[in-house]
């Protein structure tokens, strides 16, 4: 279909004139300063010992380069510069094969594991990637080696980088025997945080696995003794299904939401794939709004902005405090998952004058940043473009799920409100809460 350009250009509107899943134009974008979701090489430190090497264009190398020093990882990080003698003369997988080599033959000692990321230059010459991993691994047989992409090209097609790192994180497994009893979380950059959903387990007998809590490359490699693997995230996806294939675990994908119906059904069908009995969650529902009118009657009629970085289902909690009297002003977002479909289309009617901000919108360089100085902040984006030092400093759901989200989020909400931040310092820290970066 034919479309004139500019018709969904990046001013805010209200949700009652958004269309889902993406209410404005792609096109250039601008990056906020609010820097504390993870990267791809922030997400690959999660596999224990393993080394990291980035094969791409100089320019591209400073950013990966910060966050590893950032982080204080820079001994398992190393960079191969692609430049452009290396394009005209054709031999990326030379450069590849050999780079690596050098790096590895200069540390201490062999990893256990590398992760190679090359970029969107080798996707355009053609590079022989196989050929490359192969001749790695003969070269070096006592280290396991996987590819990973720095390659922004793959952002609007296909899986994104973000996708394939989640699910190339578990792509140096090697099938077990399955354990039963062990339910894996897979995807997520934090550690599930104890709540409803990991007393469920312990008290069925079950246990509950995930990458972080493997210290050594000996303890990850028994990740794959798990019967289950469980998403809650749909960058996630990926790598549920491919451990379903690859190793048979059962994957269940339990969308993450502040809904307490939604939340319960998801309880159903995890409790129907372990074959234990449903819990009643009666008295879990009431904390949860207990925890809501409290921080309704702390915060008040004080305006509420999201933005899609803190959560991945913005608008389920939009619903939420809407639902208990909060005065939700803005949600800041560019685009929703199809996840938040039925909470979008709600929304449309029991607060059509909900306004939808972009976030990555060349105009947002220019936005101005003033407004009430009392705005509660949800996500580190609201707070840079409201300059609001009532903010809850929360990425990526923070390793919540379940009730116990509902109730965190609305303590959360409440110490914001009642504290201020130093909100220039706190979001230009990137990687929020990985290794050092805290």
């Amino acid at each position: 279909m034919i479309r004139k350009l500019g018709e969904k250009e990046g001013k805010p509107l209200p949700i009652s004139e958004a269309s889902f899943p993406a209410p404005f134009d792609a096109g250039l974008e601008y990056a906020a300063p609010a820097r504390g979701t993870w990267n791809i090489a922030h997400t690959g430190m999660l596999v224990p010992e393993a080394h990291e090497i980035f094969v791409c264009a100089q320019g591209c190398l400073r950013g990966v380069v910060l966050t590893a020093a950032e982080m204080g990882a820079s001994e398992r990080f190393s960079t191969v510069a692609v430049r452009e003698n290396n394009v005209l003369d054709g031999d990326l997988e030379n450069l590849l094969v050999e780079g690596v080599t050098d790096i590895l033959e200069k540390l201490p000692s062999l990893p256990p594991a590398v992760l190679v990321y090359t970029s969107c230059v080798h996707h355009f010459m053609g590079t022989d990637l196989t050929l490359a991993y192969g001749e790695l691994g003969r070269r070096f047989p006592s280290v396991r080696f996987t590819d990973c992409y720095m390659n922004p090209i793959m952002r609007k097609s296909g899986l994104t980088p973000d996708q394939l790192m989640r699910r190339q994180l578990y792509s140096l497994l090697d099938p077990k025997e399955h354990d039963p009893k062990t339910v894996l979380s897979v995807g997520g950059d934090f550690a599930v945080e104890e709540g409803d959903f990991t007393a469920l387990l312990r008290e069925n007998g079950f246990r509950h696995s995930e990458i972080q809590q493997a210290k050594t490359f000996s303890e990850y490699l028994e990740l794959a003794r798990a019967a289950f693997a469980l998403t809650t995230q749909p960058a996630a996806i990926p790598a549920g299904k491919m451990l379903a294939e690859k190793h048979g675990m059962k994957h269940l994908h339990l969308p993450f939401s502040f809904d307490a119906d939604e939340i319960e059904a998801q309880y159903e069908k995890l409790c129907a794939a372990l074959g234990i009995p449903v819990p009643d969650w009666s008295q879990n529902r009431a904390e949860c709004e207990a925890a809501m009118r409290e921080a309704k009657r702390v915060i008040g009629d004080v305006p509420v902005v999201i933005d899609y970085t803190a959560f991945s289902r913005p608008l389920s909690l939009a619903r939420l405090l809407l639902k208990h009297g909060f005065r939700v002003k803005r949600i800041y977002a560019d685009s929703f998952t199809g996840e938040e479909k039925e909470d979008f289309e709600a929304l449309k009617h029991e607060a059509p004058q909900l306004m939808i901000w972009p976030t990555v919108h060349p105009s947002m360089r220019v936005m101005p940043r003033d407004g009430d100085p009392r705005t509660l902040a949800v996500g580190q984006k609201a707070a840079y473009f409201t300059s609001s030092p009532h903010f809850v400093n929360v990425v990526e759901n923070g390793g919540l799920w379940g009730f116990d989200a509902v109730i965190r989020t609305a303590e959360l909400m409440t110490e914001a409100f009642l504290e201020e931040k130093d909100t220039r310092g706190l979001i230009g820290i990137k990687g929020w809460g990985c290794g050092l970066c805290q």
